[in-house]
């Protein structure tokens, strides 16, 4: 912000360097499309994002169907809970148990399935997600997460604008100091063999 300020405060100062202008008008070209550029890419990516995300919600909806399972027989704790720093997070622990479940398509249905029944015994009943042939599935995204994620999504693509946009402007302002330096080095080298010489200007 000082470098943009200084577009009005170098313009008639003596002491105004060509680089001090130049480098003013990099920070405000570099505001100016951290204004533009940033929420626009933030909005495009995020409605990319939330129409792909909506379009899984609803073919997991479509596909995946939530039936009843009963308990046969249990198998113990699931093999992450057995885990002492898992368990410590608070995660609810789930125990791994033999059910029997009929598939959408009504086939019957028999295996080991991880409940989060508290103490599972045969006979009771959970409910439990398949697809179509009765086969484990993961529950369906809902379409509050997949916003949810779209937005955070969106807001990553905006970030990460702002910190292209700002490499950029600082390896620019790097180059012009760099260049800057190498000219007033060469400048010290013509002067120098001249420094204590009489009528040398010193």
């Amino acid at each position: 912000m000082r470098a943009i300020s200084g577009l009005w405060r170098w313009r008639h100062n003596p002491l105004r360097r060509a680089t001090d202008l130049a480098e003013a008008w990099v920070a405000l070209c570099a505001l100016l499309l951290l204004l533009v550029l940033a929420p626009v890419a933030g909005a495009l990516v995020g409605a990319a994002a939330q129409e792909a995300l909506q379009e899984s919600v609803r073919e997991q909806r479509a596909s995946r169907h939530q039936v009843t399972a009963t308990v046969t027989g249990t198998l113990g704790d699931s093999p992450l809970d057995a885990d002492p720093e898992t368990a410590a997070t608070g995660r609810e622990v789930r125990t791994r148990v033999l059910a029997d479940w009929t598939a959408p398509d009504g086939t019957e249905r028999h295996g080991a399935v991880t409940t989060r029944t508290a103490d599972p015994r045969p006979g009771d009943r959970f409910p439990l997600w398949t697809d179509r042939q009765g086969r484990i599935a993961a529950r369906p995204l809902d379409s509050a997460t997949a916003t949810t994620h779209a937005v955070l999504t969106g807001f990553g693509a905006a970030l990460l604008v702002i910190g292209v946009v700002e490499s950029a402007r600082r390896l620019i302002v790097w180059r012009m100091v760099r260049r800057r330096y190498t000219r007033w080095d060469r400048a010290w080298e013509r002067a120098g063999p001249d420094w204590g010489r009489t009528g040398a200007g010193s």
